[in-house]
């Protein structure tokens, strides 16, 4: 009888570990992301923020700066885990139809495009009639500079006497769940004239849960430490979102400053 009862507890067993081989288990898609979303084809777009501001006409061409020579870039994503934002960026900017977007301010994806342009139509490989000669590439317009101004700091921890009033485990929590805050600006320019167009500032917090999840003790700390990253870089993709909607309030009320006399030919502060 023992033997028997034996047998089945590791049938049952066997029972329940097998599902975790078989694709039982449960995997969902489109969850985890930041406050930009969905998708976005030339005009058109889905899965958008509904917050996200649009355009009922296009204003120009843009170039975004993908941010990697800026002295923020590399402390910013050894802090928050976040390798670059300004797909989320362009992903935005395109969703909301105000500018058509060009590869100029990616060192790297324009690179990579001009390498794939000249050996298609210098190799000698390709069919004739690909297309592939000069002039066919579209210049931009606006140039699109993204800035981490505050970059997560902390606001405080949230009170231990409020949670530990009702429970010591809550109350220790409590205290080691840290805020902290993102303040970023987008500034825009006229490359033809270097003029700027436009600056907005955003910002958005964040929770620093991996402190919080210390209270459970080092093990659970470890275990789940990625939380700590993740809140504050999101907060920051947040923040480029509030700016960029900021920006296009704006720019729907855009007004070109006038000089007298006109630009950079000595203003109206004159000098004796």
């Amino acid at each position: 009888m023992k033997k028997n009862s034996s047998s089945i507890r590791s049938l049952v067993a066997i029972s329940i570990c097998i599902p975790f081989f078989t694709g039982c288990a449960n995997v969902t898609t489109g969850t985890g992301g930041t406050a930009v979303t969905g998708a976005a084809a030339g005009g058109a777009s889905a899965g958008a923020n509904a917050d996200l501001e649009r355009c009922d006409k296009t204003l120009g061409t843009l170039a975004v700066d993908d941010g990697r020579e800026a002295n923020w870039y590399h402390s910013f994503g050894s802090a928050t885990s976040i390798t670059t934002i300004e797909p989320l960026i362009r992903l935005a900017v395109q969703q909301s139809n105000c500018f058509v977007l060009t590869s100029i301010g990616n060192a790297r994806t324009d690179s990579r495009l001009s390498r794939i342009t000249d050996m298609q139509r210098n190799s000698g490989e390709y069919r004739a009639g690909s297309k592939q000669q000069k002039g066919q590439r579209v210049a931009a317009d606006y140039y699109m500079e993204p800035q981490i101004i505050i970059d997560n700091d902390s606001t405080g921890k949230v009170g231990a006497a409020i949670g530990g009033a009702f429970n010591p485990l809550v109350g220790a929590l409590a205290g080691a769940l840290e805020t902290k805050v993102s303040v970023v600006t987008l500034s825009l320019f006229d490359i033809r004239s270097s003029v700027q167009i436009s600056i907005s500032e955003g910002s958005s917090t964040a929770n620093n849960y991996g402190a919080a999840l210390g209270g459970f003790g080092g093990g659970a700390g470890g275990a789940l430490g990625g939380f700590s990253r993740t809140p504050a870089g999101k907060a920051t993709v947040a923040a480029f979102f509030d700016a960029y909607n900021g920006m296009v309030r704006a720019l729907k009320h855009y007004e070109a400053q006038k000089v007298e006399g006109g630009l950079g030919r000595g203003g109206a502060l004159k000098v004796n």
